[in-house]
């Protein structure tokens, strides 16, 4: 049971907000945005996704920079409203095409009116695009999205001057062409998390792929439509390894761990010739999740070099190469790296000439930061940072490193 919901942008500012039981004081927001801002407990950088102040249980989720808000007095399971605060993003995003803080505005009607039909008296009722569009009645204010900056993962790989895997993602689900022209388009992403373990030389210790194949279709009559999948694709490991698989299956093997399906998908043929048959339902939804620990090129290599430096100081060379192509260029790269516990002070050296980066020493947790705005396929870049400790630390340093 949800009291409040409500948006806040970057700064602060309530964009939308709405008030279901009228149990939660109207000042939640400026509390909640406090709260998260200047978030200092147990050495964390960030606020947690729920929380709890003076009776009162926030749970947040930050999407494309928005803060998606809700509060409750009562013991509610946090998955379920975090999940919610999800969903009504992706609806929001259905009917705006381009879901930012101009959108939201310039559409607040509509974004009331979809509010008003997902929660009733702080209760769920439904998240459906397709079920909502009996419901709703206003037209969304279209935002032109490509004078807004993507924060998505679509956003990190660019290849020359296209964007990869592809943006054009941002139309309303209601809105028709100009003379009423209905399009008749489908988009499909796959969209990849990618959390690879480094030793201090460089060796790869652990390596885990989380996927989603993500489908909006703009298609009229519903049409039952057949997505077919790589005929090598295999489920599950059975406990074997994957140099077992690799000689059982040969090398173009796709071996996933698990996998899950969206509820329209139909696996009549799956296991004959990996297909999947669904007729897609209003809206972005995800296809299909997966996830697979077989062995894979990482995009990037990372080495790390720690050496002491005299009494209560070490020198860390961190060096990375894109292991992409050329024509590939990779957006706002961020590499983080713990340090000792003791560490209190970081100076950083970056190449000779070198733009589009900065570096960070996070004292509160003990790690270093370093961003990279452009990182263009097949180059090294490499960076010195020189470590202070208050106290001797007994060979944690390379313990420390193995963890990179």
């Amino acid at each position: 049971m949800i009291s409040q919901f409500f948006v806040l942008s970057q700064r602060g500012d309530n964009i939308v907000f709405r008030d279901y039981r009228g149990e939660v004081a109207k000042g939640s927001a400026e509390i909640f945005f406090r709260k998260v801002k200047f978030w200092k407990e147990d050495g964390q950088e960030e606020a947690p996704p729920v929380f709890n102040v003076d009776g009162v249980s926030y749970f947040h989720v930050k999407v494309v920079g928005l803060l998606f808000v809700a509060t409750t007095r009562v013991n509610v399971s946090p998955s379920l409203v975090l999940e919610l605060l999800q969903r009504i993003a992706r609806v929001i995003k259905d009917y705006l095409g381009v879901l930012s803080e101009d959108s939201l505005r310039k559409n607040f009607v509509l974004v009331y009116e979809l509010l008003d039909e997902v929660i009733d008296f702080g209760y769920m009722q439904t998240t459906s695009t397709e079920v909502l569009k009996s419901y709703i009645f206003n037209e969304p204010i279209v935002v032109d999205a490509a004078r807004l900056q993507p924060l998505g993962p679509a956003a990190i790989f660019m290849q020359g001057t296209k964007r990869m895997p592809g943006t054009a993602i941002t139309k309303s689900v209601v809105a028709n062409e100009p003379g009423g022209r209905k399009r008749e388009e489908i988009f499909v992403d796959i969209i990849e998390k990618i959390s690879v373990t480094f030793s201090s030389s460089g060796y790869i210790l652990t390596s885990e792929i989380d996927g989603t194949i993500q489908m909006k279709s703009y298609l009229t009559g519903n049409p039952e439509i057949r997505l077919a999948l790589n005929e090598d694709l295999s489920i599950g490991r059975g406990g074997e390894s994957a140099n077992d698989y690799r000689s059982s299956y040969g090398s173009g093997a796709v071996i996933l761990d698990d996998c899950n399906f969206h509820e329209s998908v139909r696996l009549d043929s799956f296991d004959m010739d990996r297909t999947l048959a669904l007729v897609p339902p209003d809206g972005e939804f995800p296809v299909m999740n997966y996830r697979m620990t077989q062995e894979f090129k990482p995009p990037f290599h990372i080495n790390c070099l720690i050496e002491e430096a005299g009494h209560l100081k070490a020198e860390v060379i961190l060096k990375v190469r894109a292991e992409f192509p050329s024509n590939i260029t990779a957006n706002t790269v961020v590499l983080e790296m713990p340090l000792p516990k003791y560490t209190t002070r970081a100076s950083f050296e970056l190449e000779p000439g070198v733009t589009g980066q900065r570096t960070d020493f996070k004292g509160a947790n003990k790690k270093l930061e370093w961003d990279l705005e452009k990182f263009v396929g097949g180059v090294e870049h490499t960076l010195r940072a020189k470590l202070t400790f208050s106290q001797e630390l007994h060979g944690e340093i390379l313990a420390d490193s193995k963890e990179i």
